[in-house]
């Protein structure tokens, strides 16, 4: 429960906070404001305070205020409201950087509602081998980097190759030919490997890191019912692209016979494409980019949509999103109330170089920096010297030769 207490003056903050507890039991979060000198009552109260903004201090709490009002709640105190959100906005529009709100109301994943100051977004590492060992080996080895979330992606026993299995460590770019690669793929071998990935993964990882999958649309519905049901009992963040997207109810199936969280956007264009999968709330996480689905503007109104029906984001990140994308995500990301998790690769030295930025990994989390802007900007000079070089994505076929989605 959020509370806007409009503190009186002549009386302490203690006070009037130990009359607020006693009244409402329930309260969850306390956000003070509208006089300095309140710190003593979050020392009191800091079993239960979640939040502290006060109108008067910095910059940053502005932007939590900001925030705060966007999500909305119960307001004490008259006219309090339409007078912060008027204070709050023009002193916003005179920052030094006129960015979007950087504190907001976040759900962390698996947890409740708190008012955090939120400056950093969860990153997703993805491990991925050859064989289960190869990526359990990986996913050590992000795990010693700090994530918290990783991407498990191994061969499938029995297929010479399988696309999303990169053949380098941390830099993962699947265009990788002039003509492009063939890949040979089996469902049945598939859907038995994938259990035996998870299985492992949580004996050497333990239980206290999130583990993805994606699927790469490669599944029939029922299919993926069934994998979903199979990886219950290691309790997956998500699955990921687990049929084609173009049919939205395909996920209904899914549905019935699964509660593994299912995530799916990245090749959506519009709010259209995942219309009814977030208002049937078919999926869990949204996974539409700012450079496909119409750019800031319109991903935010994607994120309010699937904010009113449980549905958090989770934003595609690959290689082939430039920084320039990447920094662009990370400010949409922590505008909104109901984030759920950044995808990020690592780009090469040579790219990182071409496109100076502000954003910065460090212990699991992005952190979008403080440069005005996007905090991106481009060496024309240093990009000259990388010529276009023409990459497909590789094609899938079947055992028997016939196309497949890849």
């Amino acid at each position: 429960m959020l509370v806007w207490l409009r503190l009186q003056e002549a009386r302490s903050a203690v006070e009037q906070l130990a009359e607020l507890y006693q009244a409402l039991g329930d309260v969850r979060v306390i956000v003070l404001a509208d006089q300095p000198g309140g710190d003593e009552a979050l020392n009191l109260f800091s079993a239960g305070v979640r939040g502290y903004c006060n109108a008067h201090a910095t910059a940053a709490n502005l932007r939590q205020v900001a925030g705060v009002v966007e999500a909305g709640g119960l307001w004490i105190g008259e006219s309090l409201m339409k007078r912060l959100v008027v204070s709050t906005r023009a002193a916003i529009s005179r920052l030094p950087d006129a960015r979007l709100p950087r504190e907001n109301i976040s759900v962390e994943a698996g947890a409740m509602s708190a008012l955090t100051k939120r400056e950093e977004e969860v990153a997703r590492a993805v491990a991925n081998g050859t064989t289960i060992a190869e990526t359990i080996e990986q996913a050590q080895s992000y795990l010693a980097l700090g994530y918290r979330a990783i991407r498990l992606q191994a061969g499938v026993p029995g297929l010479k190759s399988t696309y999303g299995v990169a053949k380098t460590r941390l830099f993962y770019e699947p265009a990788d030919a002039d003509i492009p690669t063939e890949n040979v793929w089996s469902s049945e071998k598939y859907l038995r490997s994938v259990p035996d990935l998870f299985r492992c993964a949580r004996d050497a990882l333990g239980w206290d890191i999130h583990l993805l999958h994606d699927i790469h649309h490669r599944l029939t519905p029922i299919e993926a019912g069934r994998l979903g049901k199979d990886l219950e009992p290691y309790r997956p963040f998500w699955l990921e692209d687990a049929v084609p997207a173009e049919n939205q109810a395909n996920f209904r199936l899914i549905r019935q016979h699964t509660t593994t969280p299912l995530a799916v956007g990245e090749v959506f264009n519009s709010i259209w494409d995942c219309k009814q999968l977030i208002e049937e709330q078919l999926i869990d996480y949204i996974r539409a980019t700012v450079v496909h689905a119409g750019g800031i503007t319109h991903l935010r109104r994607i994120a309010a949509l699937a904010d009113l029906y449980n549905v958090r984001t989770g934003c595609h990140g690959a290689t082939d999103l430039s920084p320039v994308c990447m920094s662009a995500a990370l400010h949409f990301d922590v505008s909104i109330p109901n984030f759920g998790i950044q995808e990020y690769m690592h780009h090469t030295e040579e790219t990182d170089a071409v496109f100076p930025h502000a954003y910065a990994y460090r212990d699991g989390a992005l952190h979008p920096g403080e440069t005005p802007g996007l905090g991106v900007d481009i060496d024309e000079k240093l990009a000259a010297q990388y010529p276009y070089r023409r990459a497909f994505l590789p094609v899938n076929r079947l055992e028997d030769g016939s196309m497949y989605n890849w």
